[in-house]
């Protein structure tokens, strides 16, 4: 499903600018000017924490499911259209979850940068040990 041209997009940047967008629709809605019923944005932070961490957990089980159909599918490339969608759809959601806590996609790409280069085991050890609840 990639191509050259899907490559060549820099996800930092496209990434910023949506969280941008979604920033831009939370501000609006704390300030009164944007409607939950006619802005799914303002909706969802209307809905607070729970109702926005909710919705995340909703759009991973139809991204898992999306990725099972994927899988085990004859029809591999509409499949794979579906599965993006609804990581793009999982991807918004987590979005405005950063954005409901201040949070940037930076900051996650930052988290990253900093595992990188790091043994995934040996990181979630590192952080079991740092927080042996």
């Amino acid at each position: 499903m990639s191509s050259p041209t899907n490559k060549s997009i820099n996800v930092d940047t496209g990434l910023a600018h949506l969280a941008d967008v979604v920033d831009q629709r939370r501000d609006a809605f704390k300030a009164g000017s944007a409607d939950p019923k006619t802005s799914y944005t303002a909706l969802l932070f209307s809905k607070g924490d729970d109702g926005i961490l909710k919705k995340i957990g909703e759009e991973a089980t139809e991204a898992v499911m999306a990725a099972k159909d994927a899988r085990n599918s004859n029809l591999a490339a509409e499949q794979q259209k579906l599965l993006i969608g609804e990581m793009a759809d999982l991807w918004f959601h987590c979005l405005i979850a950063l954005s409901q806590f201040n949070l940037r996609p930076e900051d996650v790409i930052a988290e990253l940068d900093r595992r990188l280069g790091t043994s995934g085991i040996e990181e979630k050890a590192a952080r079991k040990a740092a927080n042996p609840e």
